[in-house]
């Protein structure tokens, strides 16, 4: 089996984040995209890459963004055509890999999801959301210790549910992630309900006025019960 590939003139996303230390949300969403859309067509063929990584992402002269380097990927129906390889192996570079990889789970779509999910953040903050841990982590009980670093903590910018989206799509359990990229896509331009549902503030911060009318009113309609009421 061999592939083969266009080349590419552009430079890879690494360099890309060299050169743009601090890009804009936009231009990271805009990125973002168009990896996702990559991925989509390789989950739509039952492929997986699982070596998604910056070095792996090319972005040519006219900013279209290309996925490279196919030597992990996974395609279903001939995988047993492959050499065996050894349990403990990670096919993927380690700061990008799934956790699931190293307790030897086989992977998924949300696996790549969750390297994409780190370039995300990488491009965002200029480092990695669990640092070099999750490599070092090669059991289930280790995992559930790993603690995310929040976006939010960098001296930048950034929509507080921007931290939500990443920190889900980043879970080290596989089944807590989003489950399709469409949804991770849209929630990055997008503040989930169950985000607005609890950083809505109360009435009497929102609208001090409104507030004071209800309880105003509200008082007024007890004053007036007890009145009628009011045995005699």
């Amino acid at each position: 089996l061999y592939t083969v590939s266009e080349w590419v003139e552009g430079q890879t996303l690494t360099q890309w984040m060299i050169d743009h230390p601090r890009p804009e949300l936009e231009t990271v969403r805009r990125i973002v995209e168009q990896i996702a859309l990559g991925l989509q067509a390789f989950h739509r063929l039952e492929m997986l890459h699982q070596d998604l990584r910056p070095a792996n992402v090319m972005i040519d002269t006219s900013g279209t963004v290309k996925i490279i380097d196919f030597g992990a990927t996974q395609v279903a129906g001939i995988m047993e055509m492959r050499p065996v390889v050894a349990e403990a192996e990670i096919l993927g570079t380690l700061q990008y890999t799934a956790p699931e990889y190293f307790i030897g789970d086989h992977g998924s779509a949300s696996s790549d999801l969750f390297s994409l999910a780190v370039i995300t953040y990488q491009m965002l903050t200029g480092r990695l959301p669990y640092g070099v841990e999750v490599g070092r982590t090669r059991t289930r009980a280790a995992q559930s210790r790993l603690s995310y670093s929040s976006v939010l903590a960098e001296n930048r910018e950034l929509p507080a549910w921007i931290d939500d989206v990443l920190k889900r799509a980043l879970h080290p359990q596989p089944h807590k992630r989003y489950q399709e990229l469409s949804e991770f896509v849209y929630d990055l331009r997008h503040p989930h309900q169950d985000f607005l549902h609890r950083a809505r503030a109360p009435l009497m911060e929102r609208n001090p006025l409104l507030f004071w009318q209800s309880i105003s009113a509200l008082l007024a309609l007890t004053v007036a019960l007890l009145i009628i009421f009011w045995p005699r």
